[in-house]
């Protein structure tokens, strides 16, 4: 009988076929993609951000909800952990300028790549194109080739890296929830994470500026505050500044039906130093020149003051405006297009190693696990930490078992 099955080929199953295989067992990895860590792939396309600099209690605090369940992971394999794993693949990394963690390539593919030739040495066997379909009466997975049936898969553990729900067409379509809640499993339902917000633009403000970048702005939903850049799009907006208040505004709407979003298109400026300049005479200017030449609002900016309302002539109340235009968000983008999801398999139903509660030799990791996190590396921090976790638990589970661990 086989070792270790892992069902996944996303990075934390790949973590953890490389982390067993290290010790000697026999472990094959089923995926049902025609290729492996296909989103993984997709990450590395803008930079690969890997995991974050900041000190470990702040990176910790990251996680919201689920920070007391991963600290005890992170601790374990925490960024330096993590960075040191790369470079034993001959990748080395390197921390930008906002303390987030790069490979030296600012690509996926080369670690990647040096991580499946390292599996492929250790005798890891990757098949792909092979879908989990359940298990069998007795708790054995059941896998169906492409094109061939359903059938058995004895191993003595298992680890379930099936990802959550975004972006289906990569791997993660979360098909794996009905056959866990099948066996009395409980599962929080998948939302969008780190997503793009629906908004109900005027015909002019879609058909003009739909794709435009909005560049050194401010966020705020409630008593959180974010600065970076966002976009309008024709449905509504999206871009990093958003994704760092994706879960606030997700809850609020959920909570009351939409959510209230301000834009603060001058952060570095104050309300007051804005109000001096706008005190400055008109004259024969348009409202649009003069409103480029005194505080520098492009065409887009001056757009979302028009959202709005009527432009105020009072210098102090055209300030406020400037510095927080309301925007009434009305529910997230759909999950297929979030860069992560929320939701998955409840934290009560894994033990401290990460095994099911309810399936004996049944371990899962990564985004299959109700946790979430933003963009900045948090979550492949997350990904190995738990992959690191659940790895260490097959291993202890395999010698605490009978027989010896390894064939």
């Amino acid at each position: 009988m086989l070792a270790v099955l892992i069902i996944g080929a996303g990075p934390a199953g790949l973590f953890a076929a490389d982390f067993l295989a290290a010790q000697g067992l026999a472990v094959t990895i089923a995926d049902r993609m025609p290729s492996p860590a296909r989103k993984f792939l997709m990450a590395g396309r803008g930079g690969l951000n890997l995991t974050h600099s900041e000190e470990l209690a702040v990176l910790r605090s990251r996680y919201r909800q689920a920070e007391a369940f991963l600290s005890p992971m992170i601790g374990d394999f925490p960024p330096e952990a993590l960075k040191e794993w790369c470079h034993g693949l001959g990748q080395e990394t390197f921390t930008g300028s906002s303390g987030r963690v790069f490979p030296a390539s600012m690509k996926a593919s080369p670690l990647l790549r040096a991580l499946l030739r390292r599996l492929e040495t250790n005798g890891v066997r990757l098949l792909t194109r092979h879908t989990f379909t359940g298990f069998s009466d007795d708790g054995t997975a059941i896998v169906q080739p492409e094109g061939g049936q359903p059938a058995n898969f004895p191993a003595r553990a298992i680890l379930l890296a099936l990802g959550g729900a975004s972006w289906p067409k990569l791997g993660s379509d979360a098909a794996w929830v009905p056959m866990l809640e099948s066996r009395g499993i409980g599962i929080t339902r998948f939302r969008p994470a780190n997503c793009g917000f629906q908004v109900s633009w005027s015909p002019v403000m879609k058909e003009r500026f739909a794709g435009t970048p909005l560049k050194r702005i401010g966020l705020h939903h409630g008593e959180t505050s974010v600065t970076g850049e966002a976009m309008v799009s024709e449905s509504g907006l999206e871009g990093g500044a958003v994704y760092a208040l994706s879960a606030e505004i997700r809850e609020t709407i959920e909570a009351e039906g939409s959510a209230s979003l301000q834009i603060d298109l001058r952060p570095a400026k104050t309300a007051a130093a804005l109000a001096r300049r706008l005190s400055r005479p008109r004259g024969k200017q348009t409202v649009s020149t003069y409103l480029k030449k005194t505080v520098k609002l492009n065409p887009v900016e001056q757009a979302l003051l028009r959202e709005a309302g009527a432009i105020p002539q009072d210098p102090e109340a055209l300030a406020a405006r400037i510095k927080a235009v309301p925007v009434s968000c009305e529910a997230s983008y759909a999950i297929g297009r979030a860069i992560s999801s929320a939701g998955g398999i409840r934290l009560d139903e894994v033990d401290d190693s990460l095994m099911l509660r309810k399936l004996a030799g049944v371990f899962a990791a990564g985004e299959m696990l109700d946790w979430e996190a933003p963009t900045g590396g948090y979550l492949l921090q997350a990904c190995f930490a738990t992959g690191h976790r659940a790895a260490q638990g097959v291993s202890a589970f395999l010698k605490n078992s009978e027989g010896e661990p390894g064939q």
